[in-house]
């Protein structure tokens, strides 16, 4: 039991990190964070895409930052890490952000959706999964989910850590549209199965 609430308890803290982050980097690009506590200190790895926004001159932001940090989550000792992303297709957060925006302009969800599957899987993920739900056609429509994925993306088990998932809420005229993201990046490795490629079904090549 012990265990399992060490567990519940650092999840729930990089959640709280994450949502942070998420609010304070915004205009850095912010994309996901890392968390690894040690009985000395607590790393946090911090994913943007415009670092110089995050450490600032002489690192004063940066600093700031872990500041804040110390204070708001009562730790001890955080050593802060900004990493630039390397491409963004394969940063959930990043993709269901986009996919947001492109449906606030009033763009078909359904063309939306079949575009970065493709998209992501040619720049080598293994497994994408894209489900928007909501009023997704008219004003009187009933709300629903249209879910796609390419590849391979587990949902039970431990496997599923392996998996880099976000959300994201478009605030189109006719009500909030949820969008949730799910992504194998290249080169995960899973015990109980090898992928080497994935093919886009003709399906969504042809959408």
């Amino acid at each position: 039991m012990a265990i399992e609430n060490k567990f519940l308890s650092d999840s729930i803290i990089k959640h709280s990190i994450s949502q942070f982050m998420e609010q304070s980097l915004t205009k850095a690009g912010f994309s996901r964070v890392e968390v690894q506590k040690t009985p000395v200190i607590t790393r946090i790895t911090v994913y943007v895409l415009n670092p110089g926004r995050v450490i600032g001159r002489g690192g004063k932001t940066i600093d700031a930052l872990t500041d804040q940090v110390k204070e708001l989550f009562k730790m001890q000792n955080p050593q802060i890490s900004i990493v630039e992303v390397e491409n963004r297709m394969l940063e959930p957060l990043l993709v269901a952000k986009d996919i947001a925006q492109k449906l606030e302009r009033g763009l078909n969800f359904r063309r939306i959706q079949q575009s970065y599957l493709k998209s992501i899987i040619a720049n080598g993920a293994l497994g994408v999964e894209i489900i928007i739900g909501g009023k997704l056609v008219a004003k009187n429509a009933r709300a629903k989910s249209i879910r796609k994925s390419v590849g391979y993306i587990p949902k039970a088990g431990d496997v599923t850590n392996l998996v880099r998932v976000a959300y994201a809420t478009a605030y189109p005229k006719y009500g909030a549209i949820g969008i949730k993201v799910r992504i194998v990046p290249p080169g995960t490795k899973f015990p109980d199965r090898e992928i080497k490629a994935v093919e886009v079904p003709r399906s969504i090549l042809n959408g």
